[in-house]
């Protein structure tokens, strides 16, 4: 066994000790609570990335607590404590942020960051620990090819899940090493990152199509083409989000298990993953037309402000979700060039704002059953239940019944040849409503509706019962 009383355990932090890097953990916090961080970190980037850090140090705060450990090094760390050796956290991060996650893990004797004039990392580590220790006078724990200025003068490797290229050059080093398997990431989550589940909301850019009753090989053509378009561009928008509801997420019950909230997918392909997307949704939608492609762009705008501030700010977070699924029918007819009618708007208004407030009294129900009073980095409180619950049920209804009268409108009997069957229709979303807002009431909702919904069983044969209606009111 290797004697580690005369030794330091150096630890390296980012990919490390923490499955996330805190350069990116603590940019993106940043971003969230102030949205003229990237410029402020552009400025501070031309006195050095030293400086970068402590700038994004300053603004943001994060909960060391919650942060995506590696179980198996910090286990590794705590041995080497318990056989008498010293530990020190020695990073590029900035050393007030590696403070605040010494103190929490409670396993260092000492804690050595980045400072305003140097950071921390490669051959400035390596020099660091040879002046502060002595070559050969402590061990060192890291992952990533970096690390190999610090291997060649330590006494003995530890490295973090290196891969294959990496491995064979640290054998080269001629030094004693071992390796710590961590819980690797493969390319499942980077599809579950993608949600290709929440697609299914954007075949709503399909309903003017099938309102009209029109569908020429093109106009079908162009709405597909919009379809991957707009979901591609969601998907950015997902990645984005959970970026900046990194702390939120982590907090709550189930959201800590998304990819980057719990590590298994890393910050910085997050943070390039969301541009890749928004580009090659954009340029999809070049090929749809400039009218879907100024939809999309209002979409995303509106998305970016909800992501930034609108989220936080009680109602107007639920009138921008509702707006957002109004868009994309919006985006519909920008595609097709078809003609929406005030009835379809507005039912469509009334029915969304119902499954946005649906949505908000889910996250809220869910914090009450687990004692707490609020929802992190939202503006609603568990007393606000009440209010929120009517909310959906009256939007809901509301819907219901511009849908009856749109039955009687002059103008349905153009489009149907039996519209009384829509009444079908009306009482089966009445039903479902109904049953959407008394499941969430009693906490076995799913935070999104509309996912909820796909995995229903109930809400599946209420899909297919509303169609059948639909479907008889165009063929008796």
């Amino acid at each position: 066994m290797l004697q580690v009383s005369s030794k330091v355990l150096a630890v390296d932090l980012d990919g490390t000790l923490l499955r996330s890097d805190m350069l990116f953990e603590t940019f993106w916090n940043a971003c969230a609570r102030d949205w003229r961080t990237p410029f402020k970190a552009i400025a501070a980037l031309f006195k050095g990335k030293a400086n970068v850090k402590n700038v994004l140090a300053k603004i943001c705060e994060f909960d060391a607590s919650i942060l995506p450990y590696n179980d198996e090094v910090v286990a590794y760390v705590k041995s080497w404590r318990e056989r008498g050796g010293r530990t020190a956290l020695v990073t590029a991060t900035s050393q007030d942020v590696a403070e605040q996650i010494a103190e929490y893990l409670g396993i260092f004797d000492e804690v050595h960051g980045s400072t305003g004039n140097l950071n921390l990392k490669g051959s400035n580590k390596s020099a660091f620990l040879e002046s502060h220790y002595g070559e050969g006078m402590y061990a060192y724990v890291g992952d990533s090819p970096a690390d190999l200025h610090v291997w060649a003068k330590a006494s003995h490797i530890v490295a973090v899940s290196p891969s294959s290229r990496l491995g064979t050059r640290i054998e080269r080093l001629g030094r004693s090493h071992e390796m710590i398997t961590a819980r690797a990431s493969d390319w499942k989550v980077y599809i579950k990152q993608l949600r290709p589940h929440q697609w299914s909301k954007n075949l709503l850019i399909f309903v003017p199509m099938l309102a009209t009753h029109s569908g020429d090989l093109a106009t079908i053509t162009r709405t597909i083409l919009a379809f991957f378009s707009f979901s591609l561009v969601a998907s950015s928008v997902y990645v984005l989000n959970d970026l900046l509801d990194l702390a939120a997420d982590r907090a709550h019950a189930r959201k800590k298990r998304r990819p980057l909230a719990s590590g298994d997918l890393p910050i910085a392909h997050g943070t390039a993953l969301f541009p890749l997307l928004l580009g090659t949704g954009v340029g999809l939608g070049a090929l749809a037309g400039i009218h879907f492609l100024a939809a999309l762009a209002l979409y995303y705008t509106v998305t970016l402000a909800y992501s930034f501030y609108l989220k936080r700010k009680i109602l107007i977070d639920i009138c921008a979700l509702a707006g957002l699924y109004t868009l994309r029918i919006i985006a519909g007819s920008a595609v097709t060039g078809i003609h929406l009618s005030v009835w379809l708007l507005a039912f469509s208004t009334f029915l969304f704002f119902s499954l946005a407030a649906v949505k908000r009294q889910s996250e809220l129900n869910h914090h009450a059953l687990s004692g707490h009073n609020a929802l992190v980095g939202r503006g609603y409180r568990v007393q606000d239940l009440p209010i929120i619950s009517q909310m959906g049920i009256a939007s809901g209804y509301i819907a219901v019944m511009v849908l009856a009268l749109y039955i009687d409108a002059p103008t349905t009997a153009q489009l149907y040849s039996f519209p009384e069957a829509l009444w079908g229709i009306c009482l089966v979303l009445l039903f479902w409503i109904s049953r959407m807002v008394f499941i969430t009431n009693r906490g076995r909702m799913h935070d999104d509706p509309v996912f909820f919904a796909l995995k229903d069983r109930v809400s599946r044969y209420c899909g297919i019962i509303m169609g059948l209606f639909a479907l008889a009111s165009v063929s008796l």
